[in-house]
C-alpha cells in the first residue's frame, strides 16, 4: 500500500498513537466489567438504567457514526453530492419523535426490549418472536456486517494487512470488552470514542478543505473532477458530475435520490432506525429517567448538524483529488484499486485520511474510525444479545435463572461475531458499490412493516394482535421478495445495459418504502377488524394516549399469567438447587471466571437482587412525574431543533 513503513501507511508515530488508544478503549471495557451491576439483565443489558443525558446522548451519537456511515456517507457523497445529507437532517426529526413520543411509552411500559413491547401491548409470544427474529436478521445482514465491511475497507487502505485478520483481530478486543462489561462498558467506550471521533473528523475537515485553498473552491473543483476512462463510454454520464449535485431534491424519475423518495422514503427509514431499533431504543432505555432520555435525545440531534462539515465536504473533496480512484467507472480499474468491480467510492474517506493527514494525525484519525466501528459493533452485540436472551432465549426456556441469561447473552455475542465476518463477502458483492445504498435499500424492503406495526401499536387502540401479526407479516414478505429480486439481478455498471424487471430497474427503493408502509399498514388495520378489539383496562401505559395513566393494568390472558407464575417458582427451585451446588466455587479461578461474566455474588443473591430491583424499578417508574421545569427546557429545545432542520433542508434544497 505505501512505502513509509512495513506498516503499510502507517508510521512508527501512528502505531503509537493508535495502541495507545485501543489501551484506553480497552481498560475502560475492563474497568466496567470489574464493576458491579451486570449479573442480572437489568444491569447487564440496561446498564442499570441509571446513566446520565449527556452519556446517553453521545452513546446514541457515536453508536450511529461508525465506520459505515463515515465510509457510506462520505463514499455516496463524493458519486453523487449533498442530497445524502437528507438521511442525516431527518434524523433530527426522528430523534425528536423519539424522545418525546416514543420513548415516553416505552418507560410507561416498563420494557427492557423493543419486542417485549409488542408482548405486552397484544398478548402472545409470536410477534414479539417474529420482530426479534426480523431485528437480528438486520443486525447481521446490514448493522453488524456494514460495520465489518467498513472497517476493513479502512485497514485495506491504511495498514494492508490481510482484510479478515484485522477483522477478526478488532472483533476480538471488541467482544472482550462486550462481554465482560454489558451496556454499561458500550455506553462508557462510547463517550471516549465520540470524543475521539469528533475531534479527528474535525481536523482532517480542516486539511481537506486548506488541501483545495478553501471551501469556496469546492465546487468548481467537483465538477470537473472526472475519471480519465469516463471517455471511453459512450453514455458520457459516467462519472461526470451534475448540477443535482448541490440540491437535496431532485428529479422524481432520473435522480439517484428522488425527491419523493426523500420526503416520505427516507423519513419513514429514520423513524425505524430511531424510534423502534433495538440498538438505539436501548439506549434511551438506560436514561435515569424520561427527561434525561428527552435530554440525550436532544443532544444527539444537535450533533447530527455536523455530518455536512465532518462527512459530506471530505467525501467530496476526496473526489476532487482522487478522481480516478475515488470515482473511477472502468470494473478492472476499480478491481485494481479496491477489489471491487462494482466502484470504489467507499474508499473516499480512508483515502483522504491516508494521504493527507501527518504522522501521528493519521494514527488518531485511524484510531477514530475504528473507534467508531468497535462502538457500533459493541452497540450492535449488546443489543442484539438482548434480544435473543429476553426475547428468545427465555420463552424457550421460562425456567432460566439470571446467571442463566446473561451467560446466554455473551455466547450470542460471541456467535454473532462469526455469522458477522460470514457475511462481508456477500456485502463486497452488492452491485452498487456503495455502501450506504446497500444498507438503505435492504432497510428500505425489511423494516417499513415493522414500523407500520409499532406505530398502530402506539396510536390506535383498536388494533389487536391478529391484524398487527398478519399485517405485518404480509408487508415483510413483500419487501423480502424485493430485496431477493435485487440480490437476483443485481446493478449494472455503468455504461452496461440494464436488463432488470421495472419492478427493480424503475421502482426507486424509497419509493418502495413509502408504499411499503402505507401497505403494511392498511393490512394491520384491515385484519384487525376481523377480530374483537382488546379492551381498554389492558392498554393502560400501553399507548401514547394511556402512557400517563395510573390505573392497574389488567393482564392479557390469564392462562398465560397462570404458565408464568408456575414458570417463576420452577426457576426459583432451579436458583436454590444452583445455589447450593456452587458454594464450593470459591477458587482463584472460579473468582476470574465470575468476573468475565460478570457475576458479584451467588447465584441465590444475584436473582433475588434481581427480583428486589424489578419491584423497586416498577414502583419507581410508575410514580415517577416529570419534572415540569425540564419539561419546558426540554419542550424548548425540540422546537428549536426542528427549526434548525426546517432551516437545513430549506438551505440546501
Amino acid at each position: 500500500m505505501g512505502n513509509s513503513t512495513s506498516n503499510g501507511n502507517l508510521e512508527a508515530w501512528d502505531i503509537v498513537v493508535i495502541v495507545i488508544h485501543f489501551v484506553l478503549v480497552f481498560s475502560l471495557g475492563i474497568w466496567a466489567a470489574w464493576g458491579g451491576g451486570k449479573d442480572s439483565t437489568t444491569g447487564y443489558f440496561l446498564a442499570g438504567r441509571e446513566m446520565s443525558w449527556w452519556l446517553v446522548g453521545l452513546s446514541l451519537y457515536v453508536t450511529n457514526i461508525g465506520s459505515s456511515t463515515f465510509i457510506g456517507v462520505a463514499g455516496t457523497a463524493s458519486v453523487s453530492g449533498y442530497a445524502v445529507i437528507s438521511y442525516e437532517y431527518y434524523a433530527l426529526m426522528a430523534l425528536l419523535l423519539l424522545g418525546f413520543i416514543f420513548t415516553p411509552v416505552y418507560f410507561a411500559a416498563e420494557i427492557a426490549t423493543v419486542p417485549e413491547y409488542l408482548h405486552l401491548r397484544f398478548g402472545g409470544y409470536r410477534l414479539q418472536t417474529f420482530i426479534s427474529i426480523v431485528n437480528l436478521t438486520v443486525a447481521i445482514v446490514i448493522l453488524l456486517s456494514g460495520e465489518m465491511y467498513a472497517g476493513s475497507i479502512v485497514i485495506q487502505q491504511a495498514l494492508g494487512w490481510n482484510i479478515y485478520t484485522s477483522v477478526i483481530s478488532l472483533l476480538v478486543l471488541t467482544a472482550i470488552y462486550t462481554v465482560a462489561g454489558g451496556l454499561k462498558a458500550v455506553i462508557f467506550t462510547d463517550a471516549l470514542q465520540a470524543v475521539v471521533v469528533l475531534i479527528g473528523a474535525f481536523i482532517l475537515m480542516g486539511l481537506a478543505i486548506a488541501e483545495i485553498g478553501g471551501i469556496g473552491n469546492l465546487r468548481l473543483l467537483y465538477m470537473t473532477a472526472i475519471p480519465n476512462t469516463t471517455q471511453k463510454y459512450a453514455n458520457t454520464s459516467c462519472g461526470i458530475p451534475t448540477e443535482e449535485t448541490w440540491h437535496i431534491f431532485r428529479d422524481a424519475k432520473t435522480a439517484d435520490l428522488p425527491w419523493p423518495g426523500v420526503v416520505f422514503g427516507v423519513f419513514i427509514l429514520g423513524v425505524y432506525f430511531w424510534c423502534t431499533n433495538q440498538v438505539i431504543v436501548q439506549r434511551t432505555l438506560a436514561a435515569k429517567n424520561v427527561n434525561h432520555s428527552k435530554a440525550a435525545c436532544i443532544m444527539t440531534g444537535y450533533l447530527k448538524i455536523l455530518p455536512m462539515f465532518l462527512m459530506i465536504w471530505p467525501g467530496m473533496i476526496s473526489r476532487t483529488l482522487f478522481a480516478d480512484e475515488v470515482a473511477c467507472v472502468d470494473p478492472e480499474i476499480c478491481e485494481r484499486v479496491c477489489d471491487n468491480s462494482a466502484g470504489c467510492s467507499d474508499i473516499a474517506y480512508p483515502k483522504l485520511v491516508v494521504e493527507l493527514m501527518p504522522t501521528g494525525l493519521k494514527g488518531l484519525m485511524l484510531a477514530a474510525m475504528l473507534a467508531a466501528m468497535i462502538s457500533s459493533l459493541t452497540s450492535i452485540f449488546n443489543a442484539s444479545s438482548s434480544m435473543f436472551v429476553l426475547d428468545i432465549w427465555y420463552k424457550i426456556r421460562p425456567t432460566s435463572t439470571e446467571l442463566e441469561l446473561v451467560i446466554v447473552g455473551k455466547v450470542c455475542t460471541l456467535v454473532l461475531v462469526v455469522v458477522g465476518v460470514l457475511w462481508i463477502p456477500v456485502i463486497q458483492a452488492y452491485g452498487s458499490g456503495e455502501l450506504f445504498v446497500y444498507v438503505q435499500s435492504i432497510l428500505s424492503y425489511l423494516s417499513p412493516s415493522v414500523l407500520a406495526c409499532f406505530t398502530a401499536a402506539i396510536f390506535w387502540g383498536r388494533v389487536n394482535e391478529f391484524g398487527a401479526f398478519w399485517g405485518m407479516l404480509g408487508g415483510f414478505l413483500v419487501g423480502l421478495t424485493r430485496s431477493i429480486l435485487d440480490f437476483v439481478y443485481g446493478v449494472p455498471s455503468c455504461g452496461q445495459e440494464d436488463n432488470r424487471p421495472n419492478i427493480v430497474k424503475n421502482f426507486h427503493y424509497l419509493h418502495f418504502a413509502a408504499f411499503l408502509y402505507v401497505f403494511s399498514t392498511i393490512l394491520i388495520c384491515v385484519f384487525s377488524f376481523f377480530k374483537p378489539a382488546i379492551p381498554a383496562n389492558k392498554l393502560i401505559r400501553l399507548t401514547w394516549w394511556t402512557r400517563n395513566s395510573k390505573l392497574p393494568r389488567a393482564i392479557m390472558s390469564d392462562d398465560q399469567d397462570d404458565k408464568d407464575k408456575k414458570n417463576e417458582l420452577l426457576r426459583e427451585e432451579k436458583v436454590r438447587e444452583h445455589a447450593l451446588k456452587t458454594q464450593s466455587r470459591t477458587g482463584f479461578k472460579w473468582k476470574a471466571w465470575n468476573i468475565l461474566c460478570g457475576i458479584s455474588g451467588s447465584p441465590m443473591d444475584i436473582d433475588e437482587k434481581d427480583t428486589k430491583e424489578v419491584e423497586e424499578e416498577t414502583v419507581k417508574k410508575a410514580s415517577a412525574v416529570d419534572d415540569p421545569k425540564w419539561q419546558k427546557i426540554a419542550a424548548v429545545n425540540g422546537i428549536v431543533l426542528a427549526g434548525v432542520c426546517a432551516f437545513l433542508f430549506g438551505y440546501y434544497a
